[in-house]
């Protein structure tokens, strides 16, 4: 059973100004469906079965909520008239991860439609295919998505045992094989150690563009940035997802995978320049925080800080 639940108003705390210097002092609250105005809306998808299912490291439902107490702490730099929304958790009550992964998708349909910029926590990367498709059924037909996706793995698993955290982009290129749309899908940090043979024979029939973690550092920055500029002009709207468990674990030992072989956040931010800078940037997602594995708050503050940064350079 998929759940809505409300936000919790009492995770968001920190310093009172009286001035919103801080997001905490910033942040309104809203379901998705009663959003009447533009609004930066941050929705929580409290599911981590795709994890269990894929044999990784349970404790994901309760990331959004550890991200949400982060970046509440956080200042506010945004203008005044833009409004920040806690719109919820989308929560898996009963392992039903394909209900769960629907209403995800209803309810980033919605706050498209209502000209909302969706940022979703995680959870598990299964957020992904409810994620793309909620945008999916925002966008007239012949609209393309290009998705960038940060991360170790390519989470291309076919689904034949069923769907799990690894399998949401093979979910994807089905679909868009089964409506005649094109699947573009660019995946930056790939590690060896971390795909099988089998997965990285799956990214090439299936025309996966990818920059292994060897190569996605800032001493191949000119190499980035071609391969990022040639994605973005070929697509309509980019889905950003970030998978903290791409991170080494030096920044983020909070997730379901992790490992010190990741990349680091320097190179993520680089990137994100050009992303918004392409003014294409239609919704964001960051999966995999697992707060029960992390250290001192380490990896929450890694993702809160990153949505700080989109939030106040995508204006």
């Amino acid at each position: 059973m998929a759940i809505y639940k409300k936000p919790n108003p009492k995770i968001w705390a920190g310093r009172k100004s009286n001035q919103e210097l801080y997001l905490h002092e910033k942040v309104s609250y809203s379901s998705p469906d009663q959003i009447t105005t533009s609004s930066i809306a941050i929705l929580g998808y409290a599911c981590d079965e795709g994890v269990k299912r894929n044999q990784g490291r349970i404790g994901g439902k309760n990331g959004p909520d550890a991200i949400k107490t982060q970046l509440a702490k956080m200042p506010n730099h945004l203008d005044t008239e833009l409004n920040l929304v806690d719109c919820g958790n989308i929560a898996c009550e009963d392992g039903d991860m394909e209900a769960t992964q629907n209403l995800l998708a209803e309810k980033v349909t919605q706050l498209l439609k209502q000209d909302s910029f969706p940022i979703l926590l995680g959870g598990g990367h299964d957020i992904a295919y409810g994620h793309y498709n909620g945008i999916k059924r925002s966008l007239v037909t012949e609209e393309t998505i290009g998705i960038i996706n940060f991360d170790a793995h390519f989470d291309l698993r076919t689904n034949d045992k069923g769907n799990t955290s690894g399998t949401p982009f093979y979910q994807i290129a089905e679909d868009c094989q089964a409506n005649g749309s094109s699947f573009n899908y660019l995946c930056l940090g790939i590690r060896r150690d971390a795909n099988d043979r089998k997965l990285f024979a799956t990214a090439q029939e299936l025309g996966v563009g990818y920059l292994e973690n060897k190569e996605f550092t800032m001493d191949h920055a000119e190499l980035i940035v071609r391969k990022l500029q040639d994605f973005i002009q070929k697509v309509d709207y980019i889905y950003l997802t970030i998978d903290l468990d791409g991170f080494s674990s030096a920044y983020a030992p909070g997730v379901s995978a992790p490992s010190p072989m990741g990349f680091t956040p320097k190179i993520v931010l680089e990137s994100m320049v050009l992303i918004l800078k392409s003014k294409k940037l239609i919704s964001l997602d960051i999966a995999e925080m697992n707060p029960n594995y992390d250290v001192d708050n380490q990896t929450a503050k890694l993702a809160a800080s990153l949505i700080h940064y989109v939030v106040h350079n995508r204006q």
